[in-house]
């Protein structure tokens, strides 16, 4: 039986009219989600599933008639867009209601989500600590009630990091199933495009309708691999303890979980990752970088710095790698999905991220594990899972192009932790 989802054409005045008040008289978890609202109708929509789901958009796509500011100060003064992106004039084809820009790590430069020019909104789950990123006010306006949908993107794990922090479902899909026309880029060989919501069903839906016509998908054997070296370890007692307890019910459901040691993830050690970011970025945004640097936070100038230390030959040699380890990966793989804690920390506290080398040492922790689905070309989702007193995020990762094959086991998973929970 279909989802009946918690919208409708007929609510969805009312339901956009009651967040902008929220938001407008500053009610609490409303901080620093939306730099912008649309205040766009919310009539006539068309009699389509999506009809009247209210979407938060981050700050990176073009909506037409307004600006695009990535998370910086150096676009502010930019043209209005003069057309939605593609995925943005898509949701709009199917009825969904658009409720603003939400806030984001500047140029999606980072997993923990501070932004020192518009704030930081507040991890929904944990006061006092930070949402992760980069799509930080995405993922806060689904968790607190401000969006039925977040439309974020995910270069290394923008997506699933801060769906994990703060209790929800991230969606990063195969970077090629959606149109990236309309989006700032961070980096055009990582960068994905995807949703984040509070289930499965509804992040498919979303990417259902706004997906390209795909020529072939993957099939996914219902198995599940962990690899031994990579990722597993110095975790956070609560994120062990809760993988823990979501492995015992996988196999007490009838799933094979194995474990497995792959020769790809050990050569990912070596490959130069910080080179997609760092080098492209500074391809895309090489004028601000030189006339304009002042205006940067600090420690996304830093990091598009590092673009000096790469030359042509190296980073040619880093795309070489990474396409042999694309390949070897999947043979790795074999048609399984991969199964780890989407992060291995719980939030951290504000506080524990204000020294830049705790600020560098702690992003390295957050992006580790997702970014395994973007330098392999996969798609990934983080699901949701309360163990303890606590919310982790438990992670699969699939061989591109296997996108419904990883949502339908997805869901499956997510009936039995939301049974556990």
């Amino acid at each position: 039986m279909p989802k009946a989802f918690p919208w409708s054409a007929a609510t969805a005045i009312a339901r956009l009219q009651d967040i902008q008040t929220r938001i407008k008289t500053n009610a609490p978890g409303t901080q620093n989600v939306y730099t912008h609202l649309f205040d766009e109708p919310a009539t006539d929509l068309p009699d389509t599933a999506l009809a009247g789901a209210l979407v938060s958009i981050k700050d990176l796509l073009d909506v037409k008639g307004h600006v695009t500011h990535a998370g910086t100060t150096f676009m502010r003064d930019n043209a209005p867009a003069t057309k939605d992106a593609d995925v943005v004039a898509a949701l709009r084809a199917q009825g969904c209601v658009l409720v603003g820009h939400t806030n984001m790590t500047e140029l999606a430069y980072s997993g923990l989500g501070l932004n020192p020019h518009y704030g930081t909104p507040e991890n929904a789950l944990y006061p006092g600590c930070i949402p992760g990123g980069s799509t930080s006010g995405g993922a806060v306006s689904v968790a607190q009630g401000l969006a039925d949908v977040a439309i974020g993107t995910d270069t290394g794990g923008s997506l699933r990091i801060p769906a994990a922090f703060n209790g929800i479902t991230g969606f990063k899909p195969s970077q090629s199933s959606l149109s990236q026309t309309g989006c700032r880029p961070l980096s055009r060989s990582l960068d994905s495009i995807g949703p984040m919501a509070r289930d499965v069903a509804t992040c498919r839906a979303v990417w259902q309708a706004i997906a390209t016509p795909q020529a072939d998908t993957l099939a996914i054997r219902p198995e599940f691999v962990i690899p031994e070296n990579f990722g597993m370890d110095d975790l956070d007692p609560a994120v062990r303890a809760g993988f823990d307890a979501a492995v015992a019910l996988l196999r007490e459901a009838g799933f094979t979980v194995s474990t497995h040691s792959f020769a790809a993830l050990e050569s990912m050690k070596s490959l130069a990752v910080w080179q997609f970011s760092s080098v492209e970025s500074r391809a895309e945004y090489e004028d601000a970088f030189q006339t304009r640097s002042d205006s940067l936070d600090p420690r996304v100038a830093s990091r598009m710095a590092r673009a000096d230390e790469a030359t042509a030959v190296s980073y040619r040699q880093t795309l070489n790698l990474r396409n042999d380890l694309i390949a070897a990966f999947d043979a790795e793989l074999d048609g399984r999905a991969l199964l780890m804690p989407t992060v291995p920390i719980l939030p951290p506290r504000f506080d524990a991220v204000q020294d830049d080398a705790d600020f560098g040492r702690i992003n390295l922790q957050a992006l580790r594990n997702p970014t395994i689905a973007n330098v392999m070309n996969g798609c990934s989702i983080s699901l949701p899972f309360a163990h303890a007193g606590d919310t982790i995020g438990v992670m699969l990762i699939a061989s591109g192009h296997s996108d419904p094959a990883l949502l339908d086991l997805a869901e499956r998973c997510e009936t039995l932790f939301q049974g556990d929970s």
